[in-house]
């Protein structure tokens, strides 16, 4: 294995080592917003606010051990376009080499042979080299598109309102009178109504 490849290896074995780190500090960070929620509904609001810190300290070592794990990839992929890059110029070279020794015999079969191997080997040199351009490209303007992030935390905004509007509808309901109560309730002057209207009747008829 040369230098290069020895250092790729490790570069992708401290990235995968970095993400697991970063999940285990996910997992850890939602255990925390559990007992920031579970301090609350008991009163402890001091605790439920160590709990919170705790929760976005996690946050940001989950963070910022993703934002070192996308760096030592950006490394790698270049890495691994300099690995590629010089395996192909190696083959292309001994294709070179034999297209001399032909060229020398004029052997039209070799020559064709040769010529052969050099298209197949100058395809896949160009077919590398506007990949990793392409791949280099993207990494360069953004790892994610911003309209996706934009939308993604939009919704997590939504979906956090809708759930407090439903809390605060539950509360007011609670302490408003259910339909039949308020029927009942109206009931009794709807009588008195109808009474006085009778004996307005009566009056007129007699």
């Amino acid at each position: 294995m040369s230098g290069l490849e020895n250092s790729l290896f490790q570069l992708k074995f401290t990235s995968k080592q970095l993400n697991r780190q970063a999940a285990k500090a996910g997992k850890e960070e939602e255990g925390e917003k559990k007992r920031v929620k579970k301090a609350l509904l008991q009163g402890n609001n001091d605790i439920a606010q160590i709990y919170a810190q705790n929760a976005i300290r996690k946050s940001q070592e989950r963070i910022n051990l993703l934002r070192l794990s996308s760096r030592i990839d950006a490394v790698a992929s270049r890495i691994q376009t300099a690995v590629t890059m010089r395996g192909v110029t190696k083959n292309m070279s001994f294709v070179v080499k034999g297209m001399d020794k032909a060229m020398e015999s004029m052997n039209l079969e070799q020559i064709t042979r040769v010529m052969d191997k050099f298209e197949d080997q100058f395809e896949d040199l160009e077919s590398s080299t506007n990949y990793y351009e392409n791949v280099s490209n993207q990494m360069s303007v953004s790892s994610q598109p911003q309209g996706e992030v934009d939308l993604l935390m939009q919704q997590m905004a939504d979906e956090a309102g809708i759930e407090m509007k439903h809390k605060i509808g539950e509360a007011k309901v609670e302490g408003l009178q259910t339909p039949q109560s308020g029927v009942a309730a109206a009931n009794p002057s709807n009588r008195v109504e109808e009474d006085r209207l009778n004996e307005r009747l009566r009056a007129l008829r007699n």
